[in-house]
């Protein structure tokens, strides 16, 4: 049961109509969770220009799918899981690096395992983490840009995460088939 209005182009608040356009445009449907985040412009505006700024820094896209499937598989997030599964095909991923994020198995080469790792310690320890965790992530070819992006990636999925938590979004029809459950380990 969804507990948050899902907006389209004609019950979307003013403000938040051109950013459903956008949404329409760059992925040829409104994503449900634009849709929730539609009720409030400023969040819809924030999460979509934090999207863009992600997928803007030095990761590749393998390293984007870690870091934005670490969250979310973490947080649990039934709507994102299966949303980034879709968008990792789109990507041209690996289906073993999704396949690996989402039954926290591991990954295929050891500077992605690093990035998972060191994504779950910020994650985990809410940005707490030592000079030794800092080492062994700068020890695979990792710096102080990709902790501060990591930092970035993780702002984006906690608008998502928690909206969708809150919100129950469905899982949009296209990411269907990409359902996901978590897995007590």
């Amino acid at each position: 049961m969804t507990t948050l209005k899902i907006h389209n182009l004609e019950t979307a608040p003013e403000g938040s109509q051109n950013l459903l356009e956008q949404s329409l445009k760059s992925n040829g449907m409104i994503p449900g969770l634009h849709g929730v985040l539609a009720e409030s412009p400023e969040i819809l505006e924030a999460y979509q220009t934090i999207h863009k700024l992600f997928t803007n820094t030095s990761f590749n896209n393998d390293e984007l799918t870690v870091v934005w499937q670490t969250i979310n598989v973490e947080h649990e997030c039934h709507y994102c899981v299966p949303a980034h599964t879709a968008i990792a095909n789109m990507m041209k991923v690996d289906s073993a690096i999704s396949d690996a994020l989402r039954n926290k198995t591991e990954l295929p080469t050891e500077k992605l395992q690093a990035l998972r790792n060191f994504t779950l310690k910020i994650v985990r320890n809410r940005g707490h983490v030592n000079q030794e965790d800092l080492n062994t992530f700068y020890a695979t070819g990792y710096g102080e840009k990709q902790v501060l992006e990591i930092i970035l990636g993780l702002s984006q999925k906690v608008i998502s995460n928690y909206t969708n938590h809150i919100a129950n979004t469905p899982v949009d029809a296209p990411f269907q088939k990409f359902a996901w459950e978590p897995k007590t380990v």
